[in-house]
């Protein structure tokens, strides 16, 4: 077995020999090299170290998705804002200067209209008038330049034609030297435009930045959304490696559970990536393996069996001879020697028939077939039978059973039963207590059996379960001596019930052996 899963280990971890690649010419060789690329680049397309690349990948690129696309739309925004800042900015910056020259231009039309003397009034006056006038004009021309609304560019002109009926109307008057002074609805008229250019072009300003926020919380808001529709893609695609690579655990994970139990006759198949597909071929090749041991097992069982029957049958008829010859000498040492003799040939016949047993214990897989199986009536069935060997040495029966039903095979759990019961009654002393206890524990099966005989010494417990194992109390004299397989083939049918058997301690104020048998009861019946 140690050479076996030492070669198991070897074939699982060998590198591929590619010396044979080169070993033909040249002209097979390119054909060689490029069938071994497709077969390596189709297998291992989905391995295990492929897909832990696919699902950080997965992680990664939402996320990197996320950023460039935040960075997109900040720099985006980011650059519309400094363009409305720096638009507002010269807008804000020419109507205040337009505002400003409008009220210059008001003051030196009313100073000019209040000199309207010309034996008062400096030839400088007009002059300065035409230039605050022409500053006027240059301060419109460069306000229209920039993007203006429609409201605000009318208003502006508005304005201007103001400003131009007050000046037709001064020069006019000075030119006649009939100077009349402009009526103050005139006045009124520009200094309402110029509180309306202003009230507009703050209504202007607010609608932009209102714009702004606004788009800045649209992209906010397409950010967070956005983010959330590839983190729930990203969450499926992760669920969904998740999911191919539990279920190959999953399977790898009951094909070894199979190998463990002994159930060798299903074929072991791993569906998923390659690394895991490959692992299961070699499962299969171990499978097969022990197939193959088991076979040759109970071959070999067999025909020890099959030699040794025949010349124990020879010896027992030799002995049988022997012990009729001594009949008519009582206490003669012929008699006590025919006698031995029988009685070894006995034990010899009752070891090899375990062993044959033992040997086939995962042996005929369909007469193994797990059923149904009310353990309550089959307890009693086997204390029962036991009735007549409890009376023999007057022990006393002691029970607490509960009704429980598990999926198992009925004939193993009959001789787990039995071989417990057997030892009980075997170590038990001459009106001793047997004590016995079936639940459901929830989960599992229960099942103690408790004698008062001289228990197993701690260091023998470990031992107890291997074949061809006695223990002190097999060894004395005061017990008969078995072939050391009963609890053997008791812990090798638990274990195909995916249980244990264990020995604990025996309650407080009592001694001898107590055994624990412990049998999950989600198992199903196979089909």
């Amino acid at each position: 077995m140690k050479e076996l899963i030492h070669n198991f280990i070897l074939d699982t971890f060998r590198k591929p020999d590619l010396s044979k690649l080169w070993s033909k010419p040249w002209s097979n060789q390119r054909e060689r090299f490029i069938s071994l690329c497709d077969r390596i680049k189709f297998k291992n397309i989905l391995s295990l170290k492929s897909l832990i690349v696919l699902g950080f990948l997965i992680a990664v690129i939402p996320l990197f998705l996320a950023v460039m696309y935040a960075a997109f739309g900040m720099r985006e925004t980011s650059a519309l804002g400094r363009t409305i800042n720096s638009e507002v900015f010269e807008q804000t910056k020419a109507i205040r200067l337009v505002l400003q020259k409008t009220a210059d231009i008001e003051r030196k039309a009313r100073l000019f209209v209040l000199l309207s003397d010309p034996a008062v009034r400096q030839p400088y006056e007009q002059q300065s008038y035409e230039n605050t006038r022409a500053s006027f004009k240059q301060a419109l021309s460069a306000l229209l330049k920039l993007h203006l609304e429609n409201k605000i560019a009318l208003l502006v002109n508005e304005l201007s034609e103001k400003e131009n009926l007050i000046y037709q109307q001064i020069i006019s008057s000075a030119s006649e030297n009939n100077l009349k002074l402009p009526v103050d609805e005139a006045f009124q008229g520009l200094r309402e435009s110029s509180s309306s250019l202003s009230r507009e072009f703050e209504s202007y300003v607010d609608h932009e930045f209102n714009e702004l926020r606004q788009q800045s919380e649209s992209l906010e808001q397409g950010l967070l959304v956005k983010g959330a529709v590839l983190l729930v893609i990203s969450f499926i695609f992760i669920l969904i490696l998740l999911a191919i690579l539990s279920r190959s655990m999953r399977q790898l994970n009951t094909c070894i559970h199979r190998l463990g139990s002994g159930e060798l006759e299903e074929p072991i198949e791993i569906t998923g990536p390659s690394d895991m597909r490959f692992l299961g071929n070699r499962l299969e090749w171990l499978r097969t393996h022990l197939m193959e041991l088991e076979v040759s097992k109970q071959q070999f069982m067999h025909n020890v069996a099959r030699e040794i029957d025949l010349p124990l049958e020879n010896i027992r008829e030799s002995t049988e001879l022997l012990t009729n010859e001594a009949t008519g000498e009582p206490n003669s040492a012929r008699q006590e020697i025919a006698r031995l003799l029988c009685s070894n040939v006995d034990k010899l016949k009752t070891v090899s028939e375990e062993l044959v047993r033992y040997s086939q214990i995962n042996a005929k897989p369909e007469m193994n077939r797990k059923e149904t199986v009310n353990m309550q009536y089959l307890l009693e069935s086997v204390i029962e039978d036991f009735q007549s060997r409890l009376q023999t040495k007057s022990i006393s029966l002691k029970k607490l059973v509960r009704p429980v039903e598990i999926s198992g095979i009925q004939d193993q759990l009959r001789s787990v039963i039995e071989q417990l019961m057997s030892n009980a009654v075997k170590y038990s002393p001459t009106g001793g207590e047997i004590r016995i206890m079936l639940r459901d524990s929830g989960a599992q099966l229960e099942l103690e059996v408790e004698d008062e005989g001289p228990g197993i010494e701690p260091n023998d417990r470990p031992h107890v379960f291997e074949p061809f194992f006695r223990g002190k109390a097999a060894q004395s004299g005061d017990n008969i001596e078995g072939p050391g397989l009963g609890l053997a083939i008791v812990r090798e049918y638990v274990t195909n019930h995916q249980g244990k058997v264990d020995i604990i301690d025996s309650r407080q104020d009592q001694h001898g052996a107590r055994f624990r048998v412990q049998i999950p009861l989600t198992g199903k019946p196979k089909k």
